[in-house]
């Protein structure tokens, strides 16, 4: 009962060691992979959207997608500057995109995704 301190003082470095690896390894975090662009989509230089909302919203996109067309059978997206794309994955997006090793696969493996899109879709063939 009169051994308090101690008691504190073990739960302080107890605490210190089980929290050490995220001290250790703070600001160190590595960035993914950027994906690689065929030359059709560096000429473009325009996407559906933005880079950066499509880095970070692209899945959600692509569901709303797969949503309107299969339930609503609307087949185009109006962009934020006006143009009219054609939803689909395959005719839209992999017209650009289309190498899907170093595309779509190099950031799925980095946050360890596997993605569905390829249990409807044909997968692009690539030149080796």
């Amino acid at each position: 009962m009169y051994d308090g301190g101690k008691i504190i003082v073990g739960l302080i470095i107890g605490i210190g060691l089980l929290l050490s690896p995220f001290f250790y390894n703070a600001g160190k975090a590595l960035k993914p992979p950027e994906p690689e662009l065929t030359p059709k989509a560096k000429e473009a230089k325009v996407c559906v959207a933005s880079k950066e909302y499509m880095t970070n919203n692209h899945m959600h996109l692509l569901d709303e997608w797969r949503q309107t067309v299969v339930r609503n059978a609307e087949r185009y997206y109006e962009s934020a500057d006006g143009k009219v794309y054609y939803k689909s994955l395959q005719v839209t997006c992999l017209d650009c995109h289309s190498n899907k090793t170093k595309f779509c696969d190099q950031c799925h493996n980095y946050i360890g995704m596997d993605p569905y899109c390829w249990d409807c879709h044909l997968e692009p063939k690539e030149n080796k």
